[in-house]
């Protein structure tokens, strides 16, 4: 009976990391879509930053955010 418990315990936390993973990382590469397109789509907060800075960051948003959707996935394994 305990270990019937722990076990749902555990699975329960499993499905909640990984829903917790994937949505951060839709998230971070939303963020990512929407720096990098600032200047197609005309976004004066982001149009101060230097163009170098709004390529970085915009990169290392969606490779962020595919990690932490691959890491939610493959844990779930």
């Amino acid at each position: 009976m305990q270990e019937e418990r722990t076990n749902n315990k555990e699975k329960s936390y499993r499905v909640m990391r990984t829903i917790y993973d994937v949505s951060m990382g839709a998230l971070m590469m939303g963020v990512g879509v929407v720096v990098l397109m600032a200047e197609k789509w005309n976004i004066e907060q982001l149009l101060v930053w230097e163009p170098w800075m709004r390529n970085f960051f915009g990169s290392v948003s969606l490779l962020y955010g595919f990690f932490r959707i691959y890491r939610g996935l493959k844990q779930q394994r």
